[in-house]
């Protein structure tokens, strides 16, 4: 990482929103439904299927959060109606999971209701630590009532090997993560390779016990290596982010694999954009340089492969 890399990802907080909008482009959609639909579209002309987020967090009311319900229920309409294969994917504290863990699982029952109705998956997504326990009930309970449901789960957690563990018998669909959020060294891995260990351990142990597992990776050695340990007969599917590395999903869907773009959009854009940029750099003085002139040469080369990538 160089020295202006890093030096501007530390200012990222006071840019101007502008500036900020134009940085964060390449990750995030737009503001509205009819932005994500598009990309959706020009994805699905490219052979890319989807998973569809609403961005937000840590809602301040249930009212609020009723109305992420709403927001979440209109884009899985829009996506059946137009024939997009996507997915909904749903943040719990987005859904009030630290205003009432039980008022989260019933506005993630509505979503999973309606989206069944539409032979749609609704993916309860992970955040940091400390809702990993409330969360993991959400996800539970869900299940137990819905066969459209799917979780996150992160390598990057010394938990999850316990998690996978103790999920109960019976279908499993993941999404398999490093992980995004910098947790404490107490509760994670802080290091690359550790991180991806875990990742290979916890994905093989998910295929193990006969989940349907989903690599979220932009780290194409630790999909390579993934690939080859594959049990026999497993359909691989890759979820990749907007905007990054486009050149890797090209090479994976040549070789056969389902590469499944993440689509974020809305408002609530800046939390988001902030990790991504924090935690990837190299992409600020990429998108300086383009914008202002400043910043060094980035390779393009697929010789990149094998810089680990976050997810």
């Amino acid at each position: 990482m160089g020295i202006l890399s890093s030096s501007v990802a530390a200012l990222l907080p006071l840019f101007p929103v502008p500036i900020m909008r134009r940085l964060s482009a390449r990750y995030i959609a737009g503001e509205e439904l009819a932005d994500a639909l598009e990309r959706l579209r020009a994805l699905r002309a490219d052979g890319y299927p989807g998973i569809l987020n609403v961005l937000g967090e840590d809602v301040s009311s249930e009212d609020e959060a009723r109305g992420v319900v709403a927001q979440f229920n209109a884009a899985a309409d829009a996506v059946n109606a137009e024939g997009l294969d996507a997915y909904i994917s749903v943040k719990p504290t987005h859904l009030g999971l630290r205003l009432d863990e039980a008022l989260t699982t019933r506005l993630y029952a509505e979503i999973c209701r309606h989206c069944a109705q539409l032979g749609l998956l609704v993916r309860v997504e992970m955040e940091d630590h400390t809702t990993v326990d409330a969360t993991l009930r959400v996800f539970e309970s869900l299940r137990a009532e819905f066969d459209n449901v799917g979780v996150v789960l992160q390598s990057r957690l010394f938990r999850t090997p316990d998690d996978i563990a103790g999920l109960a018998p019976g279908p499993l669909d993941v999404r398999m993560v490093k992980g995004i959020y910098l947790e404490p060294a107490a509760v994670a891995h802080t290091e690359p390779d550790p991180i991806r260990q875990a990742f290979v351990e916890c994905t093989r142990q998910l295929w193990a016990r006969g989940a349907r597992v989903a690599i979220a990776s932009h780290d194409a050695p630790l999909g390579d290596e993934l690939l080859k340990s594959a049990p026999a007969g497993t359909a691989t599917e890759f979820e990749v982010l907007l905007g990054v590395q486009e050149w890797l999903w090209k090479r994976w869907a040549d070789a056969g694999h389902v590469v499944r773009v993440y689509v974020p959009y809305g408002p609530e854009w800046r939390p988001y954009s902030l990790r991504r940029m924090k935690k990837n750099p190299q992409i600020v003085a990429h998108v300086m340089r383009q914008t202002f002139g400043l910043g060094p040469r980035r390779p393009t080369s697929p010789a990149r492969a094998a810089e680990p990538a976050s997810r």
